[in-house]
């Protein structure tokens, strides 16, 4: 098989916010031997590297990236009894209807999830209760300098909120997990992530490009001292007053309070700049509404982060990741 690296590519297509420059190399990674190999050139032409997965959580800047853009689209999936195998490419929405085909419970809060497994698994995504952590048995990589294959079990990934050890040690490429799973119903399965997908169309803006939610929720520990009054009402209540506001206290997985309402709070919906905008539908979500750039986008992100730190003493932080 020949390889070789494509030159020029807009980045713009493979993301979800649509936005991106120019890649000076790109290159799709349908198997292990082909990251090894991409891995090898790179090194010899002495290039940086960039892992792209489904693009969902990501914004790729205004100028593109002048090295290679590794694509991984390593898409294998297999069931043995309740375990289920997969390529760090597969994406969630065919993992998720995977598992109701072969009757496998354990994803079903991940109904409508974008991006890849590999992704989700880097950033620990998690909604409605759920986490990839919950699932997670094992996870392949590669060092990318060594080229050394890394197996990992969850324990050691140090999995925690919207982060793990591939989140802090970027030098390393997922390559594959293993999910333990639980019998179940088929029916059942494929009607909850049905729901979860429909609460999604009814709650976000999907209507638009954009990169999902583009900050955190705030741990509620980070307003009020786990020992204190407020945080031990906040609890049982499951609604807090801070600083002349409401708010509700829900668990994902650890008590918080949402990024979208601080920001709403702030009187920031619907403020444009650019092409972007700060939805009204979620104001988490800033889209891409009318041909927006990197910089409209990070224009509102620094502007919502410092309308929120303002008003609430409350720094924002980051979901998606921001590629200088």
């Amino acid at each position: 098989m020949i390889r070789k690296f494509q030159e020029n590519v807009s980045l713009s297509a493979f993301t979800n916010y649509k936005i991106g420059g120019p890649a000076r190399f790109f290159f799709e990674a349908k198997n292990e031997t082909d990251v090894y190999w991409a891995l090898g050139e790179a090194k010899s032409r002495k290039i940086p590297i960039f892992v792209l997965g489904g693009g969902t959580n990501l914004l790729m800047p205004d100028k593109g990236f002048r090295g290679l853009v590794l694509k991984i689209t390593i898409n294998r999936v297999i069931a043995t009894q309740n375990i289920i195998a997969a390529g760090a490419g597969t994406s969630m929405a065919n993992l998720t209807n995977f598992s109701a085909k072969h009757s496998l419970a354990g994803l079903d809060w991940a109904g409508g999830l974008p991006g890849s497994l590999g992704g989700a698994i880097r950033g620990n995504a998690g909604c409605f209760g759920g986490e990839m952590k919950d699932s997670i048995t094992a996870v392949q990589s590669i060092d990318m300098k060594t080229l050394r294959i890394i197996r990992r079990n969850a324990v050691q990934c140090h999995f925690g909120y919207r982060t793990s050890i591939f989140k802090q040690r970027p030098g390393e490429i997922i390559l594959s997990a293993e999910l333990r799973m639980k019998k179940g119903s088929s029916r059942k399965i494929a009607s909850s992530l049905r729901e979860k997908k429909a609460w999604r169309k009814s709650h976000h803006p999907l209507e638009y490009p954009s990169a999902g939610s583009v900050f955190k929720n705030v741990p509620l520990v980070d307003i009020f001292s786990a020992r204190s009054k407020e945080y031990r009402a906040a609890l049982k209540d499951l609604k807090v007053t801070y600083r002349g506001s409401s708010f509700s206290v829900k668990t994902d997985p650890v008590p918080v309070i949402a990024a979208a309402k601080l920001i709403g709070e702030c009187g920031l919906a619907g403020l444009r700049h650019g092409g972007a905008e700060i939805s009204t539908k979620h104001t988490n979500f800033i889209v891409n509404a009318r041909g927006a750039t990197a910089r409209d986008i990070l224009f509102l992100i620094a502007r919502a982060k410092k309308k929120v730190l303002s008003k609430f003493g409350v720094q924002l932080e980051e979901e998606i990741q921001i590629v200088a």
